[in-house]
């Protein structure tokens, strides 16, 4: 019986155009990270930015979207310091990355108030596990004021 031939069976290849369809049609992207998914693919450089220029004016590429989306991605799981950090890698226009920096401020102790509760739903017993909730907390990027706080139980009632 003959084998068919696997280049036959495979998919067209898509266009430069289609792939950053593809990738945007899946979540938002920042202009950063879809130059370099588009690079290996396309034949210069200048080819892809004219191509992300044009996704922009047609407002398929967005920096506030992809900030905002990031933002609710993993807002509940990570503080504003990892976020910014994150935020910033993408290089996104300074006055998205505040805007979106100031979201995080308001929200930062609800947030990791959630997140404890979440982890933990106790308050610490011993010293040791009060420095492991707190740990925690600091590693996910919440403000050392913010975890005090926290961990002290100030502000929000654990019924929530």
């Amino acid at each position: 019986m003959p084998r068919p031939d696997p280049a036959a069976s495979r998919r067209p290849t898509l266009s430069l155009k289609g792939r950053a369809l593809k990738y945007l049609a899946a979540r938002e992207h920042s202009r950063v990270e879809l130059t370099r998914k588009l690079a290996p693919h396309a034949e210069s450089p200048e080819q892809v930015a004219q191509l992300l220029d044009e996704l922009e004016q047609k407002g398929w590429l967005s920096a506030e979207r992809f900030a905002e989306s990031m933002l609710h991605r993993k807002g509940a799981r990570y503080g504003a310091a990892r976020l910014k950090a994150e935020l910033a890698q993408h290089q996104l226009p300074p006055e998205v990355a505040s805007a979106a920096a100031q979201t995080l401020r308001e929200t930062e102790f609800v947030r990791a108030h959630a997140l404890w509760l979440r982890r933990f739903g106790a308050p610490p017993e011993t010293l040791e596990d009060k420095a492991r909730q707190t740990r925690f907390l600091l590693n996910r990027g919440f403000a050392s004021d913010v975890v005090r706080r926290v961990i002290r139980g100030d502000g929000l009632l654990t019924s929530e």
